[in-house]
């Protein structure tokens, strides 16, 4: 369910959205999102400072603490 958040999310934000690929990674308490973007969208995922890439993770790991598991994001 956070992967299909966070795959919007990113295919919004980008201008090729056929180019991002969201892996999940699941252990027994957490769960890793990685995201891959052209190397073009790049900038727009990670935003000024890092602010576009830490609101989805905070979006993720708000959605984890409501299914009891730790959510983190990684760009990859």
């Amino acid at each position: 369910m956070s992967k299909e958040l966070v795959e919007y999310v990113v295919k919004s934000l980008v201008d090729d959205p056929e180019s991002v690929v969201v892996t999940e990674v699941e252990g027994q308490s957490s769960v890793v999102l990685e995201v891959s973007v052209n190397t073009n969208d790049m900038g727009r995922l990670i935003g000024k400072k890092g602010r576009v890439i830490n609101a989805i993770r905070t979006l993720t790991q708000v959605q984890g603490a409501r299914l009891g598991k730790r959510i983190s994001v990684e760009v990859v």
